[in-house]
């Protein structure tokens, strides 16, 4: 850019460009006097004619109107819609280089947001056949046409794009999608209109286990009032035999959050069930499970082998969940503590724990700092503390404690390299040494990238 920093285009201006890199989110960078562009559907060292769609003062984005030159690593067939609407923004690109830009993802985390040099980065472990993975569907329903329908959202707005195929959920899902809308439709049940929070229903939800093929159907409403909801039910597991469970779940508020805090059970148990390393889970509507059944085995897997396990080990298996990783840990150690905060989920890991006749784990509800600190008050100290925390990564009172604590090995399993990178180096700041990290490719198709990490006491 000039002295001046001004920016070089101006919106709707056309000019050929060279894609030069990917950012983290898979979008195509092009740069004008070092003004940088983001383009959707664009892979470095092509040449695009793009249309400039938007200008800030640090960057702005991009569109391809023509492809001039196309990339050798590009996926010529590919489905506009997984584009607009995100499902698969990285489908355009070859499978092995999209492993390839994983890892490397994880190299430049570790790198510069770790500040952290030699640490061996293991390439991404990904797929045989990286479609149709995923065990769990949260499809919203709108008015298009006049017609209740099912879709996805068109990216960075609420306007829904119908669709019927996902390309990365199990074709069975994607089948049970199609049936409970078209029965909705035939009990002319109202569908849910956000700019007015008025209709009824607003999202359909399938979890069905990839080893069990037992089927849940969450229907998500405004209200409580779904009338002839038992002839409703009555159709569904007439075409839909997998169907162990139907739930009614009630979210009045105007929100963005999916589920709302009432469910009432119209059909079946209040869960499925789904085995993970050869145990058992029982899973409800509101707990969290890895949604990519095949590769969860290989990260879990991975994560006990970084472990190192004695048959000595005192275990914290922080965030919990519904006990996989605490389950999978226990066969191997003395005993495995667990905490979570989400209630069900306890519920659930006591459960399981229960079915797969598992004595040596004990769970308890909570944030896992309070829960470290009063286990530590207690005496109970870990010599390995596994974590697996959502996005937004460990708390710095989690942080804490765990330096506190003094665990010899320490095993991350993160979703999110930036957060995994701003945490470690709080680690090695507090006496730990990261080892080494291996990436797991649990959404291919996508730019989300999981990753196994070990760290050791210095």
């Amino acid at each position: 850019m000039n002295k001046r920093n001004e920016v070089p285009v101006e919106k709707n201006q056309t000019l050929v460009v060279e894609i030069e890199d990917l950012t983290y989110e898979g979008l195509g960078v092009a740069k004008v006097e070092g003004y940088p562009l983001f383009v959707e559907n664009a892979l470095p060292g092509e040449k695009i004619d793009m249309l400039v769609l938007k200008t800030g003062k640090q960057f702005g984005y991009g569109k391809v109107q023509t492809l001039l030159e196309k990339s050798d690593d590009r996926v010529l067939e590919t489905d506009d819609m997984l584009l607009r609407t995100g499902i698969a923004p990285l489908q355009h690109l070859k499978y092995d280089k999209q492993l390839a830009f994983k890892e490397e993802q994880v190299r430049r985390a570790v790198e510069r947001g770790a500040k952290l040099s030699g640490v061996e980065i293991l390439p991404t472990i990904g797929m045989a056949h990286p479609e149709a993975y995923r065990n769990k569907a949260q499809i919203p329903v709108r008015k298009v046409a006049e017609a209740l329908t099912t879709g996805f959202f068109r990216k960075n707005s609420h306007d829904l794009i119908p669709m019927e195929n996902f390309y990365i959920q199990d074709p069975k899902i994607d089948d049970a999608v199609k049936i409970v809308r078209d029965i909705m439709r035939s009990y002319q049940v109202k569908p849910y209109n956000e700019r007015d929070n008025t209709g009824n229903l607003r999202h359909i939800i399938v979890r069905r286990g990839h080893y069990s093929h037992e089927m849940m159907i969450v229907l998500v409403t405004r209200t409580g009032k779904l009338f002839q909801y038992e002839k409703m039910v009555e159709d569904i597991t007439a075409a839909l035999p997998e169907v162990v469970s139907i739930i009614q779940n009630i979210n009045p508020e105007s929100t963005n959050v999916i589920l709302g805090k009432e469910s009432r059970l119209l059909f079946g148990e209040n869960y499925v069930t789904d085995t993970l390393l050869g145990k058992k889970y029982h899973i409800s509507s509101h707990s969290f499970y890895q949604v990519n059944t095949v590769q969860a085995e290989i990260l879990y897997q991975k994560a006990l082998e970084f472990a190192a396990l004695k048959p000595t080990d005192i275990v914290i298996d922080a965030y919990s969940g519904i006990g996989t990783i605490s389950l999978a840990l226990a066969d191997q150690v003395k005993q495995v503590y667990g905490v979570e905060v989400i209630k069900e989920a306890v519920q659930d890991a006591k459960l399981n724990a229960l079915v797969n006749e598992v004595e040596n784990v004990t769970f308890e509800k909570g944030t896992a700092e309070v829960v470290m600190k009063k286990w530590q008050a207690a005496d109970i100290r870990a010599n390995v503390l596994v974590v697996d925390p959502p996005r937004k990564g460990l708390a710095p009172e989690f942080i804490a404690a765990a330096l506190e604590m003094k665990p010899e090995r320490f095993v991350y399993i993160s979703c999110n390299p930036a957060t995994f990178a701003r945490d470690v180096k709080l680690l090695v700041a507090g006496g730990y040494q990261l080892q080494k990290v291996q990436p797991v490719d649990m959404f291919p198709q996508t730019a989300h990238i999981e990753t196994v990490a070990l760290l050791t006491r210095k």
